[in-house]
């Protein structure tokens, strides 16, 4: 689960990391207001959206004005105008796709000139070594990824063993890969300490800090803040449960998570339904093998309902990009009889005007086989996986 860039630095404020003064807003008048709480002669009025390269992103409507997502406004009046120029507009950046996001919030914050270098850090869930690493740059403001393709050698990593957590050391190793010197050492050392906290505190996946401004009088302030939840770890967090922001989720990605079920968009055109991940990406990679591409990852997990395996097929068939469906089940846990009157359930509920192939195995197969040869729909059987694939790529080229 991400969060808003105004959320990520409220909780570092919680946790006494520094920031600059801001608000969220959601309307030009709490804008303005915004704007005259924190006083001063330069304001940034930032775009609220879970996307990064706001600043060089782009509004698709000309009332938007000229300036991306990020813009600096110099008196009150300007805050107000970027704000009514941003708010309900959709901003595309290259990680919204051309689609783009519409801006529901926006977040007036303080404006920085003292500025004497932007650095970049980040704490991350390394999964090669199973530990929380740090990741900095003397390359702040930057695409991270382009830094570490174009200049390796100015990405810094290490990683924190979970018994001692971040210690002085590691502090004092990255600042000095930073050229940081004297008192800014110490500063760094108890930002990293302080970030180390919110991130296990929190069960946090990612903590992004793009930038990290050293200030002319040696202070470090984080300048930019993005954060990710690891969603399994919701439970324990219910505080944090209420900072998600469904306007900024796949729609059908959060329906799904409504019934329990794991799935993600994809750009293809054949809709999957499988009942495990390991099989849903092998049943992904066949459909590649065949020219085609998949639509989604669906896996109804290994006890799936009728009602459940309804839902999953509704899910699929909502998705415009679908031209086909592909069904793999293996029966083990789950019944296969149970899958094929899910899905007669589905098809008569919802309509069946796509191809639809169903490969069954396992427990009760055979009934399972009976029950959709009896029902009367256009479903096109398989009695293996590589035979499934490429059936309903034929069937979506003919």
């Amino acid at each position: 689960m991400n969060l808003h860039e105004y959320q990520a630095k409220a909780l570092l404020n919680s946790f006494h990391i520094p920031i600059l003064g801001g608000y969220p807003a959601s309307s030009p008048a709490e804008a303005l207001h915004a704007a005259t709480e924190l006083q001063g002669t330069l304001w940034v009025v930032k775009s609220q959206i879970h996307a990064g390269g706001r600043g060089k992103g782009r509004f698709k409507e000309a009332s938007a004005g000229e300036g991306g997502g990020v813009r600096l406004a110099r008196s009150s009046e300007e805050v107000r105008g970027a704000a009514a120029a941003m708010l309900g507009n959709t901003l595309v950046t290259a990680q919204t796709g051309p689609e783009g996001r519409v801006v529901r919030c926006i977040y007036i914050e303080e404006g920085a000139s003292a500025i004497k270098q932007e650095l970049y850090l980040s704490l991350l869930v390394d999964r090669a070594t199973g530990r929380v690493s740090a990741i900095a740059s003397t390359e702040g403001g930057m695409d991270i990824e382009a830094v570490a393709h174009d200049t390796p050698e100015k990405v810094i990593s290490i990683n924190f063993d979970p018994v001692t957590g971040a210690m002085p050391h590691h502090g004092r190793r990255l600042a000095a890969r930073l050229g940081l010197k004297g008192p800014q050492v110490s500063v760094f050392e108890k930002l990293l300490r302080d970030l180390y906290t919110v991130f296990l505190a929190k069960d946090l996946s990612l903590i992004e800090i793009n930038p990290l401004g050293l200030m002319e009088d040696g202070r470090l302030i984080c300048l930019d803040a993005k954060m990710s939840l690891d969603e399994n770890a919701l439970m324990r967090h219910p505080d944090m449960a209420l900072l998600r922001d469904e306007n900024e989720e796949d729609i059908l990605e959060r329906d799904a998570a409504k019934h329990d079920l794991s799935y993600v968009a994809l750009d293809g055109t054949i809709g999957c339904m499988v009942n495990g991940a390991g099989l849903a990406m092998a049943t992904m990679d066949i459909i590649k093998l065949y020219g085609a591409e998949p639509a989604n990852f669906l896996d109804v997990g290994g006890s799936a309902s009728k009602e459940k395996v309804t839902a999953a097929f509704k899910i699929m068939t909502s998705n415009p990009k679908v031209r086909g469906i592909l069904i793999n089940i293996f029966g083990g846990i789950m019944r296969c009889d149970v899958i094929a009157e899910g899905v007669i359930a589905a098809v008569k509920e919802v309509g069946l005007t796509l191809p639809l192939v169903v490969r069954l195995e396992g427990t009760h197969k055979e009934q399972g086989q009976k029950l959709l040869e009896s029902s009367g729909l256009k479903i096109i059987p398989a009695s293996d996986l590589d035979e499934a694939a490429r059936k309903i790529v034929e069937a979506i080229a003919a």
